[in-house]
């Protein structure tokens, strides 16, 4: 079986905060989950180096749109990796294999004649002399009120022209831009709305998109599908490449979403691998972004693909809702954000994984406060988990010589581990990762609940040793299989288990260890200190 997953591309114009983390993460968690299960997987992701926000950047910064990329891809790569993300392939759109990937199926598309020239009026710039992309024009949205750009509203999730926007100024100068007749090349996505249609109601069958994205794209496709732009004049992008329109760019319509085809095409390239597999009709495919780019993983990519003849049409949506920050909406211009390369520098790498999972937005918006997250971080990792393994090992390597005695496994293992495979590999593949981490931590529980209940460090003065052999045997069994189970939500603890236990590679089937020392036992998380909370609301407040 073949296992495709596409991790949104982030804007390389600023650094990533833990919204992006957010709805990121369940991409690395589908992908540690297929690989343990033997499955090929490939997955992809990149840093979106041609956005219009970058270029505004560059202009802020008095540098060049290339150095504002440069910084931010090199960032976003040091992230990912200290968070543990496992990216067969991360890359970029201004690498030459993107342009390359990108040109060949906007000729594809125009060849089949779902791309056509058509003349417009564009929003203008008259201060700097230039026509503006939709995201340079903002105002009011003509829908529900909000602030919005002049592409979509995040509020309500409308897809916009800059004249629909009430009160548009221009991004650059300030002032209200003018409108001009020009032309440029569309998709005719109206010839999509009926397979659409069919892909939407298939999804909503079978639950395999999230709410939020079978019920937002009903709603375009109950409203009609309207052909949209696909080229535009911008200073920096993939060339259009057609006669007469090689100084205009690909518009971000065909141009990000296609990053993921690109991408597996760059993997192919670099590892001499046959990336065909990934773009079959029976390829499981996991798209992961947040609410706000459903539209491009829903409509625009598989109206693409249709349009290509390429059978992968998006099995799994994974569409996350927004996160908050101390029960306010997170804003990067007003600095708002907990941002993640000051986070990782602080905290451990899975005491951020597992809040933002147990805390994930799957199904409504949910909120990142401080409090919780130390206070998560002490009771469930360090109490509940690191505490179990800890006490075990601890007392195995001081009673034991760190020889794990041999003996029959209880219920709790021999009967409870086995099914826990399953229910949380079906929760995973449903997308219900919040659900599978906390199913886990319930077992960790009950498991230290057991140890307590054994009182080894009574039954060690026993006469009869089976008791306390019993005992051991059982919760080393049990935190072997922990190792695993946690494996894609809590990489590097799980790694520091299996080092200890000396365990070699991990998969998704239940182990019996046997035969194992144990020595240097060394806690998996170390406890933070509450005063921490008040220190990171006061620099929160501070950077506000």
């Amino acid at each position: 079986m073949a296992i495709f997953i596409g991790g949104a591309w982030p804007y390389a114009n600023g650094s990533l905060h833990t919204g992006h983390i957010s709805s990121l993460l369940p991409g690395d968690i589908l992908a540690r989950y297929y690989r343990l299960k033997g499955e090929k997987v490939l997955y992809v992701s990149g840093s979106d180096c041609n956005g219009t926000p970058i270029t505004i950047r560059a202009r802020q910064e008095g540098i060049t749109p290339g150095e504002v990329a440069d910084r931010f891809h090199t960032e976003f790569e040091n992230n990912f990796n200290k968070l543990g993300f496992s990216y067969d392939c991360y890359t970029r759109t201004d690498h030459p294999h993107h342009h390359k990937t990108v040109q060949e199926i906007f000729l594809s598309l125009y060849k089949e004649g779902y791309i056509y020239p058509k003349e417009i009026e564009q929003a203008y710039c008259e201060t700097y002399g230039q026509f503006l992309p939709d995201r340079y024009v903002e105002g009011t949205c003509p829908v529900c009120g909000s602030h919005a750009r002049g592409d979509q509203c995040d509020n309500c999730s409308t897809i916009l022209d800059p004249s629909d926007l009430i009160d548009r100024t221009c991004k650059l100068c300030g002032k209200p831009p003018v409108f001009k007749r020009t032309e440029h090349l569309y998709f005719a996505l109206h010839s999509f709305q009926e397979p659409l249609e069919k892909d939407v109601a298939e999804a909503e069958l079978k639950h395999a998109w999230r709410t939020n994205a079978i019920q937002l794209s009903k709603r375009y496709l109950r409203e009609g599908l309207i052909d949209r732009a696909v080229s535009r004049d911008l200073p920096i992008g993939v060339p259009v490449p057609i006669e007469g329109y090689e100084n205009k760019k690909v518009y971000v319509w065909i141009e990000a979403v296609s990053g993921y085809y690109s991408a597996s095409k760059r993997w192919a390239e670099v590892t001499g691998n046959d990336d065909s597999l990934f773009w079959q009709e029976d390829t499981i495919s996991y798209y992961v972004h947040g609410k706000d780019n459903i539209p491009f993983h829903t409509i625009i990519w598989p109206a693409i693909l249709h349009g290509i003849g390429n059978p992968a049409i998006p099995r799994h949506i994974v569409s996350n809702e927004y996160l908050t920050l101390e029960k306010k909406k997170l804003s990067t211009s007003r600095n708002w954000a907990v941002w993640v390369p000051d986070l990782i520098e602080r905290y451990h790498p899975d005491s951020i994984r597992y809040f933002l999972t147990i805390n994930a937005p799957e199904n409504r918006d949910t909120d990142f406060s401080w409090r919780e997250f130390i206070y998560s971080h002490n009771s469930e990792l360090l109490g509940a988990y690191g505490n179990f393994v800890n006490r075990t090992l601890k007392f195995i390597e001081k009673s034991f010589n760190g020889v794990v005695p041999d003996g029959p496994l209880d219920s709790i293992a021999r009967e409870e581990l086995l099914p826990l495979y399953d229910q949380i590999g079906s929760l995973i593949e449903a997308s219900r990762f919040r659900e599978g981490l906390d199913e886990i931590f319930s077992y960790i529980r009950s498991a230290n609940k057991y140890f307590d209940e054994q009182q080894p460090w009574k039954q060690i003065k026993e006469v009869d040793q089976s008791g306390v052999n019993r005992t051991l045997a059982t919760c080393v069994a049990i935190i072997a299989n922990l190792a695993q189970l946690l494996d894609p939500f809590l990489p590097f603890s799980s790694q520091m288990v299996r080092e200890t236990l000396k365990l070699e590679g991990a998969s998704w089937e239940m182990i019996t260890p046997k035969n194992i020392v144990v020595s240097g036992v060394s806690p998996l998380f170390e406890r933070i200190d509450l005063k921490q909370i008040d220190e990171e609301l006061e620099r929160l407040g501070s950077d506000a």
